[in-house]
């Protein structure tokens, strides 16, 4: 896990933004790996803090703990997660639907909310609040 702090003015306030923003975080990354990027927003949108958790060819873990911790730690009121799928298919997953509404449901009580969740794969970008799975 490799965590980095997001310099100002990151915001991260529509979809357009929010893709343009981890395109170019995916661009440098290995393409064969699986990796999540966690943004979390305060009420502006802007992005406080970063966590970038690398994975393998079959996936990566979804430390939804930490994601918990570091909200509270933040005071994030939103969350943006991230991720590549290395197969080139950009369609969510079961496994992707369920991790992201446990983590929902997880931030709530911190007045938290997942704001989007999008799955990146070759040169296609799918968002799960787009697809109404959020």
């Amino acid at each position: 896990m490799r965590y980095q702090r997001a310099e100002p003015p990151l915001k991260l306030d529509g979809l357009s933004v929010a893709q343009s923003f981890f395109a170019a975080c995916f661009s440098d990354a290995d393409p064969s790996r699986e990796r999540l990027i966690v943004a979390h927003l305060d009420d502006e949108a802007r992005c406080l803090h970063l966590s970038q958790h690398q994975g393998d060819e079959t996936g990566t873990s979804f430390p939804l703990r930490e994601i918990v911790v570091d909200a509270a730690i933040h005071g994030s009121a939103g969350i943006v997660l991230a991720h590549n799928h290395p197969s080139g298919d950009a369609t969510p997953g079961d496994s992707d639907c369920r991790a992201t509404r446990r983590l929902a449901a997880a931030v709530q009580a911190l007045d938290c909310a997942v704001i989007d969740h999008l799955i990146f794969a070759g040169g296609d970008c799918t968002s799960l609040r787009s697809m109404g799975l959020l």
